[in-house]
C-alpha cells in the first residue's frame, strides 16, 4: 500500500493493517519529512487517545491528515505508533 498527497509518497509497506476500513502503516515505513507534530488528539473508546501530525509538501499543509496511537488500549497494541491517514491522502 502507498500513501500519497499532492503526489509525493507519505508512506509505502506492504505490511499495513487494516481497522475499520483504514490502513496502519508501520512507523518504518513513513518518510517524516512530510510530517509535522500537530497538538490535536480524539479519543476512540476502544483504540484510546490519538495523536496527530500535519502533512506539509510543497509548503502546503494538511492538517491532521495523519494519526496513530502512542499508548493504544489493550486490543489495539498491535497498532502501536502505527500511521493511517485521510483528509484526501490516497491510500492505495
Amino acid at each position: 500500500m502507498t500513501a500519497i498527497w499532492k503526489g509525493k509518497v507519505i508512506a509505502d509497506s506492504d505490511q499495513t493493517i487494516v481497522i475499520e476500513g483504514n490502513h496502519y502503516f508501520p512507523p518504518w515505513t513513513v518518510n517524516r519529512d512530510f510530517l509535522e507534530h500537530s497538538d490535536f488528539t480524539t479519543i476512540c473508546h476502544w483504540k484510546g487517545e490519538a495523536h496527530y501530525y500535519n502533512i506539509i509538501v510543497d509548503g502546503e499543509k494538511n492538517e491532521n491528515a495523519a494519526w496513530y496511537y502512542p499508548e493504544p488500549m489493550e486490543k489495539a497494541t498491535n497498532i502501536k505508533n502505527y500511521l493511517a491517514f485521510w483528509k484526501g491522502v490516497k491510500v492505495e
